[in-house]
C-alpha cells in the first residue's frame, strides 16, 4: 500500500478516495513543484480534520462547521413550514444526540427530515455528523449538512435514561430528571416583546448528587405553586441553560413536572459557619436559636419590601441569616433545622458576619426529627465534631422514632428550679415551678429569646431589651415559656 494510500486509510472523512486523490493532484500543481504527493496528501488530510471535534462538550455556537459522532436517544415529528422567497414548503425534523460529555439537537432538512420520518434512522443509530452549530431555542443546536451511520462507533449512553443532577451539561435538551422539591417560588409575570405576557416561577429540586434550579415557563409556571417541598417530582423534556454561571433546568410547554411515588435521597453537603468568607457564596445548615418578627420596608421606586432575620448555628458557629421578600413568610422558629444554600456572605451589624437569602437562594425547613450530619441542636457545646468537618444534612424529611427525639436536643431545653440547669433528663419541667435563668438577648419581641451557649430559652415579659445584652430573668415556667417576674 503506497504513502497516499495509507494516510486516506487514517481519515475519518466522507470524501471518496478517489477524489481525494484528484484533490492531491490538484495541491500538487497549486504548490508547484514544491511538494511532492505525499507532502500534499498530509496537507489535505490536515485540511479535511481541521474541523473535528472529540467530543459534543466540545462544540460551541458560532463555529463554522464541525464533525462528530452522536448517538440518537429520540427522533422528534416531521415538521412543514412555509419560505418566504419559494413557493414549496419547507420541511425539518428534530433529532435529541448524545455522547459521554452531552448532549444537543440536530436539525435534519428537507430530504434528510423526509427520510428520518419514513424510517431511516432509528433511536440508538451512531451517526457521523457535519454541520453548523448555533445557541437554539433549548439550547446547543447543530443544522446538518450530512449524517451517516457509523456501524463500527461505541458511544456509551444510553436513550431513555435519567439523568442525575451532576451530570447535567449546558446545552442537554430531553433531559429526564428525578428530584426533591426543596424550595418553591411565587409566579411572576413580564412583558414579552410582541405585546404578550409572559409568566415565570422557579423551584429548587435536589437529588443525591446535588441541587439545580428549575425554571417554569408559561403553563408550566403554575407547578411551582401546586407543589410542596419534600414531594418527589420527575422533570419531563428539560432543557439545561446557564445563568450567572450556574446551570439551570428549563421547562416549556413541551416540558412536565410530575409528582411519583418513588423515594428520591437528597445529601447536602453545607460550609461550616465558622468557616465562610466575605463576598463568598455559601451553603449554611444548622439550628435556629433566634427568629425576629418580619419587617416591611419601603423601595426607593416604591413599592414595599421585606425582610426576616433568623439566627442559625452548626457545630462551628453561628450567624445572622436574612431572609428577603418571599423567604420572610417562611414559617421558621427557634429550634427548626434549617438548610439556607446559596446565601452571600457579607459585613452585618458590629462587623459580625452576616448571610442574605435573596431570591436565588434556596431555603429548606426540615420535618421535625430530620438529622444534623454534624452538630446537633444549640451547635458546638458537647458536640464532637471539627471545625473541619461539613456541618451539612445527613438526611431530608425523614421521620425519627421517640427515641431518638426524646434524645435529640432541638428543643428549648427547661430549667431546673431556682438552678438555672437543664433537668437530668433533658425533659420538661411541671408547670408553676420557679427558674432563673442567665443568657444574652438573641431575639427581641414576643417572646423574648436568650442564650447561654448551651440552651435557649423563650421569655414572656414586658420589659424592653436590646439584642446582644445580658440579662438574668425569674419567674414561673409555663409550657416551656419562662413568665417573667423580674428582669434584670
Amino acid at each position: 500500500m503506497g504513502a497516499i494510500e495509507d494516510i486516506y486509510e487514517d481519515l475519518e472523512t466522507d470524501v471518496p478516495e478517489e477524489e481525494f486523490r484528484e484533490a492531491v493532484e490538484e495541491k500538487v500543481e497549486q504548490m508547484g513543484g514544491l511538494a511532492d504527493e505525499e507532502t500534499a496528501a498530509m496537507l489535505l488530510a490536515h485540511e479535511l480534520n481541521e474541523n473535528e471535534v472529540n467530543a459534543i462538550a466540545d462544540i460551541e455556537p458560532g463555529m463554522d462547521e464541525v464533525k462528530f459522532l452522536a448517538k440518537v436517544m429520540a427522533i422528534g415529528d416531521l415538521k412543514t413550514f412555509e419560505r418566504d422567497d419559494e413557493d414549496e414548503d419547507g420541511r425539518v425534523i428534530n433529532v435529541e444526540a448524545a455522547d459521554e460529555s452531552g448532549s444537543l439537537r440536530l436539525a435534519f432538512w428537507d430530504g434528510q427530515a423526509v427520510d428520518i420520518d419514513e424510517g431511516q434512522l432509528e433511536v440508538g443509530d451512531v451517526l457521523r455528523v457535519k454541520g453548523r452549530p448555533k445557541d437554539g431555542y433549548n439550547g446547543l443546536e447543530v443544522s446538518v449538512d450530512k449524517a451517516e451511520p457509523d456501524e463500527d462507533a461505541t458511544i456509551d449512553v444510553e436513550p431513555g435514561a435519567g439523568s442525575s443532577i451532576d451530570a447535567l451539561t449546558m446545552g442537554q435538551s430531553d433531559v429526564t430528571l428525578r428530584g426533591l422539591v426543596l424550595d418553591t417560588d411565587s409566579i411572576r409575570t413580564f412583558d414579552r416583546d410582541d405585546g404578550s405576557e409572559g409568566r415565570v416561577s422557579n423551584l429548587t429540586l435536589g437529588d443525591e448528587t446535588g441541587r439545580i434550579r428549575v425554571t417554569l415557563w408559561d403553563d408550566r409556571a403554575d407547578r411551582a405553586e401546586e407543589l410542596d417541598a419534600g414531594a418527589a417530582v420527575e422533570v419531563i423534556d428539560g432543557y439545561v441553560r446557564e445563568r450567572d454561571g450556574s446551570l439551570e433546568l428549563h421547562v416549556g410547554d413541551q416540558g412536565a413536572v410530575d409528582e411519583v411515588e418513588d423515594d428520591v435521597a437528597f445529601e447536602p453537603d453545607a460550609d461550616p459557619i465558622a468557616e465562610v468568607e466575605l463576598e463568598e457564596t455559601a451553603d449554611i445548615a444548622g439550628v435556629v436559636r433566634s427568629a425576629d418578627p418580619k419587617r416591611t420596608f419601603d423601595r426607593d421606586d416604591g413599592s414595599e419590601g421585606q425582610v426576616r432575620n433568623v439566627r442559625i448555628q452548626d457545630a462551628t458557629g453561628d450567624i445572622r441569616v436574612a431572609l428577603w421578600g418571599d423567604k420572610a413568610d417562611k414559617d421558621i422558629a427557634p429550634g427548626d433545622e434549617v438548610l439556607a444554600a446559596d446565601v452571600e456572605i457579607q459585613d452585618g451589624w458590629q462587623d459580625d458576619k452576616e448571610a442574605s437569602a435573596s431570591w436565588n437562594s434556596t431555603v429548606v425547613v426540615l420535618d421535625d426529627g430530620a438529622d444534623l450530619a454534624t452538630g446537633g441542636a444549640g451547635g458546638g457545646a458537647g458536640t464532637e465534631t471539627t471545625d473541619a468537618e461539613h456541618a451539612g444534612l445527613s438526611s431530608f424529611g425523614d421521620e425519627t422514632d421517640d427515641a431518638d427525639a426524646d434524645s435529640s436536643g432541638d428543643k428549648t431545653a427547661a430549667v431546673s428550679a431556682g438552678t438555672g440547669e437543664t433537668s437530668p433528663d433533658g425533659g420538661a419541667q411541671s408547670a408553676g415551678q420557679q427558674v432563673e435563668f442567665t443568657g444574652t438577648v438573641v431575639q427581641t419581641g414576643d417572646p423574648v429569646v436568650l442564650d447561654d451557649g448551651e440552651q435557649t430559652m423563650s421569655v414572656e415579659t414586658g420589659e424592653r431589651v436590646q439584642l446582644g445584652q445580658e440579662v438574668t430573668v425569674r419567674g414561673e415556667l409555663r409550657d416551656d415559656r419562662l413568665h417573667a417576674e423580674d428582669v434584670f
